[in-house]
This record gives structure tokens, C-alpha cells and sequence, in this order.
């Protein structure tokens, strides 16, 4: 099958490898976002998508805006089958959805109709789900709102990050794909309509997201840190002299135990720091201090002379 891939984000690798490797398809080209400026010096980073599809030696497009007129004559001088998307960042216009005869897949990361948009990895995590998966889906024009074609469920591990589980969903998106592919090659892939009613949205995250409200139980501060883990990283403010500074924290241990006012510091051992939160609290291992490597929470607090009784902010 003749395919044209549309995807951005890291999560669409195996996929777009998978593709390019599995008998009977021809990827046509790969479409992704302009390079845009990274870091201080805002040097000019490619995509993942990108990266791969020059070393796979593929034909690569970047439009600002992919509806463009231009865009859509370049995609139609390819004649696709097929379009996959997966992460790309842009809505497809109904004329790049109404150009291959076959449609337009995408890949989500969440099992609709739950979680749509933006982040439904990081909300799956932080709404304590046990379990989430990859939906393959027919493109519509609006926002993850297509028939469902198949989906693939995973369990959500007790320690389960952001990162562990986008690999995870990475992983199977790929081997999704090819099922879907072969459905309809077959003539046998389904179109489920969603349930409307069952639909959340999902929104891009900011750094702001990371911001940890102690005022809440302990397992849903837990839950909250494991989904902002490794972006935008959950993080308080510690009080020192008249600044404050920015605490990263990665891992914790719950503690049911604890009792004291939300993010008060009520021990500090070579266990970590144990923190209050309004019901029970948590046990920091793992924290980074802006401008400062990642430690254990025992060592940092050693450097910085965290005393017990203070309250994160």
C-alpha cells in the first residue's frame, strides 16, 4: 500500500519504522513540523520524525501550514492510499482527508473516547486510570472525534511515568498499525462511532502544570508527580532567605502515616524527606534543584540545610 506518514513527536518512531520495514507498503513521504528554535541559543532542532526519516532516506515535507494549497497539490502528486498520522500537531483540512482512497489514520494515545487532544498520557496517569492503550482511528475533521478501528489496552504499572508509558504506547502503536492496515486490506476494518458522552478533552501542558498542590490526599499528589514526569516535571517552591527556589521532584514513597500541614516538611533522614499533604503524605527520594544536578532528596537536603517545619509553597 502506498503511504504517506504525517507525525511530529517521538511517539511515532516505531510506527513509521515498522511501515518501512513491513512487506507490501511504500512510504511516499513523510510530512512534519518546520525545524523550529531549541535551547539559549534557539538553534534550529529537527523533529524525531524528521531525524528518522532522513537516515530511513525518505522524502521529507515540512509546510507551515499543511492545508495550503501548495501542501495539498504535493500530497496529491503522490497518490496516496493511505495517510497515517500520529503526533503531527496540525488538524488535517478535509482536503488532505479527502485525498486517499483508503483515508486517514491516526494514532492517540489513549482509549477513546476518553482523553482526547493533547495529553492523554499525562491525564491518564494523573486521574489514577488503571489502564490505558492506542486507539486506531479514522480521521475526521474534528479534534480525535473519528470512528474507532481497533484498540490495543495496556495495565498501568504501580510506578507508572509519563515516559514509561509513552514508550510503552509507542511500542504498540506500531504493532496497531500494521493490524489496522492489514484490516483493511482485507476489507474487514470496522468503523466504531465514539460515545460522545463518554468524551473528556485533554489540554497542552505548561510548565505551570508541574506546580504540586499539597492540599490534596497523598495518592493523588503521587499520581500527579508520575505524570508530569519527565515534562514538565512536578516541582514547589522552597523558601530561602527572601528568594524562592524551584524544586524538582521525580520519586516518592507514599507515607499514611503522616500528619502535619499541607507541604510541611515533618522529617528529614537519610530516607528522604517525608512531606504532609491533606491526607497522609509522601516521602521524597528523588529532586533536582534548579540549576543543579538530580539527587537523593537525603542528599539535597544535607546541601541545603532543609530544616523540618518548613512549608513548601
Amino acid at each position: 500500500m502506498r503511504i504517506i506518514f504525517i507525525g511530529t513527536g517521538e511517539i511515532g518512531l516505531p510506527a513509521l519504522q515498522a511501515l518501512t520495514k513491513a512487506a507490501g507498503h511504500d512510504v511516499l513521504a513523510v510530512v512534519t513540523q518546520p525545524d523550529k528554535p531549541v535551547g539559549r541559543q534557539l538553534k534550529l532542532a529537527a523533529s524525531p520524525i524528521k531525524e528518522a526519516a532522513f537516515k530511513l532516506h525518505l522524502k521529507i515535507y515540512q509546510p507551515e501550514k499543511l492545508g495550503s494549497a501548495t501542501s495539498v497539490a504535493q500530497l496529491r502528486y503522490l497518490k496516496p492510499d493511505l495517510i497515517v498520522v500520529a503526533a503531527y500537531g496540525q488538524i488535517l483540512t478535509k482536503e488532505v482527508l479527502n485525498l486517499p482512497p483508503k483515508g486517514c489514520l491516526n494514532l492517540h494515545a489513549s482509549l477513546l473516547p476518553k482523553y482526547r487532544g493533547a495529553s492523554p498520557i499525562h491525564s491518564a496517569i494523573a486521574a489514577g486510570e488503571n489502564q490505558s492503550g492506542m486507539t486506531v482511528m479514522w480521521m475526521d475533521e474534528g479534534l480525535d472525534t473519528g470512528d474507532i478501528l481497533l484498540q490495543e489496552t495496556v495495565r498501568l504499572r504501580r510506578r507508572e511515568t509519563a515516559e514509561t508509558l509513552h514508550d510503552t504506547l509507542a511500542k504498540m502503536g506500531a504493532d496497531a498499525l500494521l493490524k489496522a492496515i492489514a484490516l483493511i486490506e482485507a476489507g474487514k476494518a470496522p468503523r466504531v462511532p465514539q460515545d460522545k458522552a463518554l468524551a473528556t478533552l485533554t489540554k497542552k501542558l505548561k510548565k505551570e502544570d508541574g506546580h504540586i498542590k499539597w492540599d490534596r490526599p497523598q495518592t493523588a499528589i503521587d499520581a500527579h508527580i508520575r505524570a508530569m514526569t519527565p515534562w514538565p516535571s512536578a516541582y514547589v517552591w522552597v523558601p530561602q532567605e527572601k528568594d524562592l527556589k524551584m524544586l524538582k521532584i521525580f520519586t516518592t514513597i507514599l507515607s499514611h502515616r503522616a500528619k502535619g500541614k499541607p507541604g510541611e516538611v515533618l522529617r528529614v533522614d537519610k530516607h528522604g524527606i517525608l512531606v504532609a499533604a491533606q491526607v497522609g503524605g509522601l516521602l521524597l527520594r528523588e529532586v533536582q534543584l534548579e540549576g543543579k544536578k538530580r539527587m537523593h532528596a537525603a542528599e539535597f537536603a544535607r546541601g541545603f540545610n532543609l530544616p523540618e517545619g518548613l512549608v513548601f509553597e
